[in-house]
């Protein structure tokens, strides 16, 4: 990889002068910025997906005002991590540009002591709807939040220690899918766990477009990302197996059971539906393969951001194909 592309991003991309800065714009956006809005899909997609299976497999009756509580409490912890980690990253030298979607630090529309300001009021707002919820559900709630704010608030740790991609698979991936059933069911089941893995493998996929992007500002500054470890040519084959692998782990929890190849609950085949996204983890793919002449300026660049398009695509249709099950299965009965 270019280490110039790299290392310059936003300012020159493949040796073009790339100009993204515009005036200081109003407070909301400023903290739209630094909030990252942008990245949510990846945590309330797995909410959805939780309290969809909920009601959908564990026969829960849906309670709507306690979804809205798990959703509002997960949007509002992710932003807060999100906000902790520029400051993280900022204060330690490893944020030295600006992207089209983010760098309110870098930009100089908030200081990092504003941010971080930020980030403590967000976290302490997650978590007082977090005890509320864990105060009407039970004490495996108080447990998953718990483990989840945890991760959030140490994840800058978990990254510069090539441990990134793992604490967002748990956090945004499979905790908050097994919070939302157990918010809706009041139970434990393992059934979130496994069968929120592929949406939790494409979470990974954004964070991994990052790292990949920044693997010689972080190696210059001794940060070392699973992205960084495996080097360019195999953070291309990783982030294959990331979006690949997601779909084709949607076919086995479907077929696999009832071909017999394992002894596990049916994954409802309507969930099949998500192949309908192939077209675009192919498009995704061939622009992560033009990385070194991209079709358009920024298109590795913000392949972050375009992996999180594509993680709530198929989080839709993964969800949607629950929502098909019951439907049928009304019809039946």
């Amino acid at each position: 990889m270019d280490r110039r592309l790299l290392a310059e991003g936003g300012r020159r991309y493949n040796g073009r002068p790339m100009n993204i800065s515009t005036p200081p714009p109003g407070p909301f956006r400023k903290w739209i910025t630094a909030a990252r809005p942008w990245a949510l899909p990846a945590s309330t997609m797995p909410v959805i997906f939780g309290t969809s299976l909920a009601v959908v497999v564990g026969g829960a009756r849906l309670d709507v005002p306690r979804f809205v509580l798990a959703l509002a409490a997960m949007v509002i912890l992710h932003s807060a991590a999100n906000m902790r980690s520029d400051v993280f990253d900022f204060r330690r030298g490893l944020d030295t540009r600006a992207t089209p979607v983010s760098g309110a630090i870098i930009r100089g529309w908030l200081t990092d002591r504003q941010v971080a300001r930020g980030s403590a009021v967000l976290f302490a707002a997650g978590l007082t709807l977090g005890l509320a919820l864990a105060w009407m559900t039970g004490w495996i709630l108080l447990v998953i939040g718990a483990v989840g704010v945890c991760i959030g608030a140490s994840y800058s740790l978990f990254k510069v220690n090539a441990l990134g991609d793992l604490a967002v698979f748990l956090n945004f991936g499979i905790l908050g899918a097994l919070g939302a059933w157990t918010v809706q069911t009041r139970a434990f089941s393992w059934l979130p766990v496994a069968w929120t893995v592929p949406m939790a493998m494409l979470v990974v996929g954004i964070l991994h477009a990052n790292n990949w992007r920044d693997i010689a500002t972080d190696s210059d500054r001794r940060v070392r990302t699973f992205a960084s470890i495996l080097g360019d040519y195999r953070s291309l084959a990783y982030y294959g197996f990331l979006l690949f692998g997601s779909l084709l782990l949607v076919v086995v929890y479907v077929a696999g059971p009832r071909l017999r190849m394992f002894a596990a609950p049916f994954l409802p085949w309507p969930c099949l539906i998500v192949g309908a996204v192939l077209p675009e983890a192919i498009k995704l793919w061939e622009r992560a393969k033009r990385r070194h002449a991209p079709l358009e300026p920024f298109d590795f660049i913000v392949l972050d951001g375009a992996t999180a398009r594509y993680n709530l695509l198929f989080g839709l249709f993964y969800t949607a194909g629950l929502w098909i099950e019951f439907i049928l299965r009304g019809s039946r009965g």
